[in-house]
């Protein structure tokens, strides 16, 4: 089994203090902080930075900068997850409620993963609640399931939903397509046994955040060939097309949480130099010839992100293709806002409202 979660976070004492000055922070209106770092409000490309998480920027810059999964991928995993851990529970963050959490194995693709459910506060109602199988984002290098332990209560209690949260393999120990072999299959067995959840069989659903959205999109479509699809989707900031370079890829390209620099990085650790792949629509699903039986998805883009465009650009082509589709851009956020729900207001407004979207158009598809 891939050792990727259960890892002690250990924040410094310094990081923990920040965290928790970050959350006093987050009380105060966006105006007040703009005026504290002297700064006006950011726009670009005719959107306006929300305050909150332009402090935060501000913030970040002042410190030294590390591409995301350098220097070494495992270095890079420890800092992550002590900086969400830092903004979370060690900065006094409640974890948001649920029935309860199990740990538990599910089958990969080359043997078992670590895996995460959380049961809806509702799921003792006599309606069985759909299940979301939750792949977690990180560029297919970093994170794990503890860096997206409050997401996915989030979804949980504000979707009403059981999550599988799963721990697949990451790159470059284990390069493409073993993450996303690892993901269908994970996928496959969550149609087996949703019913050990109480979870109802008929509404599988597949979801993840970055690159997790990318292999819950690719993952989705897989088991639709296999005469299994599952009943929806969502695709939280994806990436879905390495081909192309959208604008948005330039204009946020650095200075907004995700650079250019990191997505470089994350390509060349998941599948290298082979210019091939690039147009595999098992990397790339924009360039799928199969999008027709893509199930209903849930797109969420954020404004001042780098993947803003191809994940907007892949809605638009899975609803030419005839899928059903609902999209949604937050417009002041950035990338990883998932991540920014203890700091940010807006940012846990967004994620509030994802999750009910979200099991409003589970329920939507069900009848039709």
């Amino acid at each position: 089994m891939p050792d990727v979660a259960h890892r002690h976070s250990r924040p410094s004492a310094g990081a923990r203090i920040e965290g928790r000055l970050a959350r006093l922070l987050s009380g105060l209106p966006g105006s007040w902080l703009l005026r504290m770092i002297g700064e006006q409000p950011l726009v670009r490309d005719g959107l306006t930075l929300d305050p909150h998480v332009q402090f935060i920027l501000t913030a970040r810059r002042r410190k030294p900068q590390m591409i995301m999964c350098g220097p070494t991928p495992e270095e890079a995993r420890n800092r992550n997850r002590n900086e969400i851990a830092a903004a979370g529970t060690a900065a006094g963050a409640r974890p948001t409620r649920v029935r309860f959490v199990r740990e538990l194995v599910v089958d990969g693709a080359d043997g078992p993963l670590q895996a995460r459910h959380y049961a809806p506060p509702g799921s003792e109602s006599s309606a069985t609640a759909p299940l979301l199988v939750f792949f977690h984002g990180g560029g297919f290098v970093i994170c794990d399931l503890d860096t997206h332990d409050e997401p996915c209560r989030m979804l949980c209690h504000f979707g009403d939903m059981h999550v599988l949260s799963v721990a697949y393999r990451l790159a470059p120990e284990y390069p493409f397509p073993a993450p996303l072999d690892d993901c269908i299959a994970a996928l496959r067995w969550a149609q087996q046994h949703a019913s050990d959840f109480g979870a109802d069989p008929q509404r599988i659903c597949a979801g993840g955040d970055s690159a997790g959205g990318n292999l819950s999109t690719v993952a989705a479509l897989a088991v639709a060939r296999d005469g299994h699809p599952i009943a929806a989707q969502l695709l939280i900031y994806p990436t879905t097309d390495a081909t192309q370079r959208h604008p948005s890829r330039q204009l946020f390209s650095d200075g907004f949480v995700l650079t250019a620099a990191d997505m470089d990085s994350f390509t060349q650790h998941y599948f290298g130099n082979d210019r091939n792949l690039r147009s595999d629509p098992r990397v790339s699903p924009a360039l799928s010839s199969e999008l027709a039986q893509a199930p209903p998805a849930l797109v969420i883009t954020a404004g001042f992100d780098p993947l803003r465009d191809e994940g907007e650009a892949y809605a638009a082509a899975l609803t030419a293709a005839g899928a059903t589709v609902q999209l949604h851009r937050e417009r002041a956020l950035v990338h990883g806002f998932l991540h920014m729900t203890t700091v940010v207001p807006a940012a846990n407004a967004a994620v509030v409202q994802m999750a009910r979207a979200f099991r409003t158009l589970i329920d939507a598809s069900e009848r039709r």
